[in-house]
């Protein structure tokens, strides 16, 4: 990922209005944003809930530095008189408007789709809620949590025996994110050859249900339902995580190719001929007894020697990597998924990169994520072409 003022990008000339907050609609203007869109983020003058939250670093929220590289950032009281025509303006401004306020609210504030399509006939509003703008429970509340539970991922989520878990992050707000972005991206080419704006609809229960893999076919075609299976793989054995000398150990063998290299691996050849565990199936009508074996041999070595032997072996493992570990590992290094900008309070920070690698027209790393209305002037006097009385009428009454 490049860090590059004035390099193109693919959405080089795209301007997008981001109304988000928290996390689903923010990583969905900034991933637009990362290819070269200009984005303006709008947030309350005493900046949006995200910023309110731990942790902070002199003062500031990182949780919001995570979603919002990039833009510039505009404060405007909504509830204001004049916060209607300046979100007009905004919008007859804008090619893509991000929003993801509960169904309804943006009706209510004066600028629903039908408005937009007023003010600006070829826009595209990118709607990012909890259940989606239609069925029975779309005006509903969601968080990320929510979404889990609601989804039938967090009952797909930890031990066999133990209660229903959480993902260790939020899970459901990134992938709603880059869904969106991703419909975005199919409006804007959509756009491009025919002319005409739409409405992208993306919801998080969607989002998560979409994730569930062989668990949802399986009732699906077969009328069958997996159970928890902690950090088993569903379909294949062995697969787990095993204890060695120093660490945790997540060794991936269970594929009927896989299987008698690591049984040559640990020096039991002999299971890899055993006709209970030949197949697939028969592993799986068998995981505590494999399982056991592993572990037996994980158990007196170090992470180092297992890996040197799997790597050998050409078996898939990696050791359980804390946050830490793997932030400062040279893969990540290699990958650019460390990338840092300037932050005109905090100085050099760093941040994700993009996952997306691309050879033409890679993301980019422009400008450091905004404090507070750090770009009205940009944002009022050279978008908007407002005056210095008008500005600071604004100022005055509060509205920005």
């Amino acid at each position: 990922m490049q860090s590059a003022p004035h390099a193109p990008g693919p959405l080089d000339g795209v301007r997008v209005l981001d109304l988000s907050r928290f996390i689903a609609g923010p990583s969905c203007a900034q991933m637009l944003a990362d290819f070269g869109a200009e984005v303006v983020k709008v947030e309350r003058p005493d900046g949006e809930d995200a910023r309110h939250h731990e942790p902070y670093y002199e003062g500031e929220s990182v949780y919001t530095m995570l979603y919002n590289r990039n833009k510039f950032g505009a404060t405007l009281d909504t509830r204001h008189p004049d916060a209607l025509g300046i979100l007009e303006q905004l919008i007859r401004w804008a090619d893509v408007v991000v929003e993801n306020y509960r169904p309804g609210t943006i009706e209510k504030m004066g600028i629903g789709y039908e408005r937009m399509t007023e003010l600006k006939p070829d826009i595209i509003l990118t709607s990012i809620s909890g259940f989606g703008q239609t069925g029975p429970l779309s005006r509903r509340a969601l968080f990320d949590a929510i979404a889990q539970a609601s989804s039938g991922l967090m009952d797909t989520t930890g031990e066999a025996d133990g209660p229903p878990t959480l993902t260790g992050t939020y899970i459901a707000d990134y992938v709603t994110g880059y869904q969106a972005a991703l419909g975005t991206f199919a409006a804007l080419m959509h756009k491009e050859r025919t002319g005409e704006g739409q409405r992208v609809d993306v919801a998080s229960l969607d989002s998560m249900f979409a994730t569930l893999g062989t668990r949802l076919i399986s009732h699906l075609m077969l009328g069958a339902e997996m159970p928890r299976n902690g950090s088993r793989d569903l379909l294949t054995a062995p697969v787990n995580v095993y204890a060695c000398a120093d660490a945790q150990m997540y060794i991936q063998a269970g594929t009927n190719s896989l299987w008698p290299k690591l049984c040559h691996a640990i020096g039991r050849d002999e299971l890899a001929v055993d006709e209970r565990y030949r197949t697939v199936p028969g592993r799986m009508a068998h995981v505590p007894e494999l399982e056991a074996v592993v572990a037996d041999w994980a158990r007196e070595r170090t992470a180092e020697e297992i890996s040197t032997v799997l790597e050998t072996a050409g078996i898939p493992f990696a050791k359980v990597a804390t946050v830490p570990e793997v932030a400062e590992s040279e893969q990540i290094a290699a990958r650019d998924m460390v990338v840092t900008s300037e932050h005109p309070k905090l100085g050099t920070i760093r941040m994700p990169g993009n996952p997306i690698k691309m050879e033409k027209s890679p993301p980019t790393v422009r400008k450091a994520p905004p404090t507070v209305g750090e770009d009205n002037e940009h944002v009022y006097r050279t978008i908007l072409g407002m005056d210095d009385a008008e500005l600071e009428r604004l100022r005055s009454s509060g509205a920005v």
